[in-house]
């Protein structure tokens, strides 16, 4: 697949513990307002008013000093904070100044904020000046990861094999890294069967497997070959010395028993994963949890919740939601409703995320009042629906047929829609159109059908109801063809399905 994989003497590299200045005239005063004025512009909510190139070279022509270190803080910031970009133009110019001796980190994360910025393309040809030299090809060796992860992610596969063939050339391929991402490629593009391939040949050139290896290998042999095949990768793992064998794996065997059916099995492997889960890390709880549900077991869940709380930090919102929504699931609205309450006193910001999980369990079960009560709830304590809310609310309207008040939801959903990529589904278009045409409502039929045309949302049924609507109303039909033809919808072809 990659040919064989050329070996090469293991390097190390770190970056120097000093910091070093990126100015000579750096001034030793530091911690003064004065000087970090510009490095606080940077990381200003509202974002800085000049570029960042200019803001960090006026400091250092002021004679202020600017270490790697603080610089990488600040790069971190801009991060989380959601500004690639800033951090972005921050990387290049620390890249353009001579006494900076950027590390293999530094590389890696600026062709990750490339990726995000401006796409695969501009980070393959960085990539390529990367390799333009033996000093930076040693740089390229630790900093090739980002751009293979954004192939993974855009599911490219020969662009991604096509890099690892490079690699291989290059003498790269030593770690299990490279070979995970492309196992996770060719699950996610259902090649279960290079997945394999892609162990074999780890094995044949000795490149250690870890856990993310062996858990990934275990899900491709329950797709090919079922749960024994699974259980001999994991017989595997548990003889391989250096594997510690955690939650996570336990969690990959389990939910192999869930899809075949092994009931008893996945329940006596997710109380031994329970007694490895890291008392100061939740994630591996809502795994657990999740696995539960799915079992339809509910002590298991509601044991992992509770064990969930004693762990250090801040319950999130999205633990909220995985507990609700498994609580959902094995249809225990009484605790998922006590789980919301507990929810409700300790937010601060009114997540509708979070509300949304409980208004559709509410309106699956047709309990409409108890859907309103909430909804005028979440109002009062100020959340802001978003389309999953009135996409539930305006289904439970069409399905009790209170057609109004889909429509009510419906015009609040298009609102939304400016700024998402959501649509209702074609069941709820034509439902609402069908009710404009019952009550012989021509004139909100036609406003309707211009938002839906807006939208991208008409259809053939929908204009031939609207063509019917205007012949019985007796009105001409001119924008109703106008916009069946923008839509490129054919008169003919139309007038002959009528």
């Amino acid at each position: 697949m990659y040919g064989r994989i050329r070996s090469i003497g293991k390097t190390s590299f770190s970056s120097t513990g000093v910091a070093r200045l990126v100015s000579s005239l750096a001034s030793t005063d530091t911690s003064s307002v004065a000087n970090r004025i510009s490095l606080k512009e940077i990381i200003r909510k509202s974002g800085p008013r000049r570029s960042v190139s200019s803001l960090l070279q006026e400091r250092v022509d002021s004679g202020h000093a600017v270490t790697l270190s603080e610089l990488r803080l600040i790069s971190k910031r801009l991060i989380r904070s959601n500004r690639c970009d800033l951090a972005l133009q921050m990387m290049e110019w620390m890249e353009t100044q001579k006494d900076v001796q950027l590390s293999a980190y530094d590389h890696a994360l600026r062709l990750e904020l490339i990726i995000k910025n401006n796409g695969l393309k501009d980070a393959e040809e960085y990539f390529e000046q990367l390799q333009s030299s033996a000093s930076s090809l040693k740089v390229a060796k630790s900093a090739y990861l980002p751009l293979l992860r954004g192939y993974v992610k855009e599911k490219l596969v020969k662009e991604a094999e096509a890099l690892m063939e490079k690699l291989n050339g290059l003498g790269f391929l030593v770690t299990p890294h490279p070979f995970n991402e492309m196992m996770k490629l060719y699950e996610t593009t259902h090649q279960y069967e290079k997945v394999v391939m892609v162990i074999t040949m780890m094995k044949g050139n000795k490149i250690p497997r870890n856990v993310l290896s062996y858990n990934l290998w275990m899900n491709a042999c329950s797709e090919l070959s079922g749960v024994a095949a699974t259980e001999s990768v994991y017989r595997e793992m548990v003889g391989d010395k250096c594997v510690e064998i955690g939650w996570s794996s336990l969690c990959s065997l389990a939910n192999v028993y869930v899809k075949g059916g092994f009931d008893e099995k996945a329940n006596l492997v997710l109380e031994r994963a329970e007694k490895t889960l890291n008392r100061s890390n939740r994630l591996g709880y809502f795994f657990l949890i999740t696995l539960y549900a799915a079992l339809g077991n509910k002590e298991g869940v509601v044991r992992l919740w509770e064990a969930s709380k004693s762990v250090c930090g801040r319950i999130t919102c999205a633990n909220y939601i995985c507990v609700l929504s498994s609580l959902v699931k094995i249809g225990d609205l009484a605790e998922a409703e006590r789980v919301f309450s507990e929810w409700e006193e300790n937010c601060c910001n009114y997540d509708v995320r979070v509300s949304n999980v409980l208004l559709g369990a509410y309106a699956r079960n047709g309990q409409i009042r108890k859907a309103e009560s909430l909804h005028s709830r979440v109002l009062e304590r100020g959340g802001s629906p978003n389309f999953k809310t009135w996409e539930i609310l305006m289904e439970m309207y069409v399905k009790c047929q209170s057609m109004e008040k889909a429509v009510d939801a419906m015009r609040k959903g298009f609102e939304l829609m400016k700024h998402c990529h959501w649509r209702p589904s074609q069941n709820v278009v034509m439902a609402i159109a069908e009710y404009f045409e019952k009550e012989e409502k021509i004139e909100e039929a036609n406003t309707y059908a211009r938002e839906l045309h807006r939208l991208g949302l008409t259809s053939l049924p929908l204009y031939r109801l609207l063509l019917r609507m205007h012949e019985h109303a007796q009105r001409p039909a001119f924008r109703i063809y106008e916009m069946m033809k923008l839509d490129k919808i054919r008169i003919d072809e139309f007038q002959v399905q009528v």
